[in-house]
């Protein structure tokens, strides 16, 4: 398998520059492959949406920042590669612990990749949700 074509630091010098959505929200890296990321969401008050679970839109965003580390890593760091579809299916109630965000390439194609990511409640192994995303690759980014 090659070496993954972005380090974490520059992942992260690249989300605090140009994504700062994700400093926000708290997510991090931990580990970045060639077509792989898994990240993690340190569940904290901010998160939650009444009836005191985590909020969708968090777990979504986790799951989008994760992709966005899978395509970077096959194609370096191209800022103008972005989400074109995601799809989320909640499978259960996440428990109050850190969400871990799993995520693999499916096809890397010259101008588009798919992935997947699973979300899990830190220590279970079961998903709480699982999302299918596909990002578009501007034409200059692999040319």
């Amino acid at each position: 398998m090659p070496d993954p074509k972005i380090t974490i630091g520059d992942f992260n010098a690249l989300s605090t520059q140009k994504l700062p959505f994700a400093g926000l929200m708290g997510y991090r890296v931990e580990d970045i492959g060639y077509g792989t990321a898994r990240m993690r969401l340190p569940v904290e008050e901010q998160h939650l949406r009444p009836g005191g679970t985590v909020a969708g839109p968090a777990l979504m965003g986790l799951a989008d920042a994760t992709m966005y580390a899978v395509v970077m890593g096959m194609i370096g760091p191209v800022e103008l590669a972005v989400t074109t579809n995601l799809t989320c299916n909640f499978l259960r109630r996440p428990s109050m612990v850190d969400i871990i965000a799993e995520g693999k390439i499916l096809k890397l194609g010259k101008r588009l990749a798919v992935g997947e990511v699973s979300l899990y409640s830190e220590g279970d192994p079961e998903p709480v949700a699982h999302v299918t995303a596909t990002y578009s690759i501007p034409p200059d980014a692999t040319d």
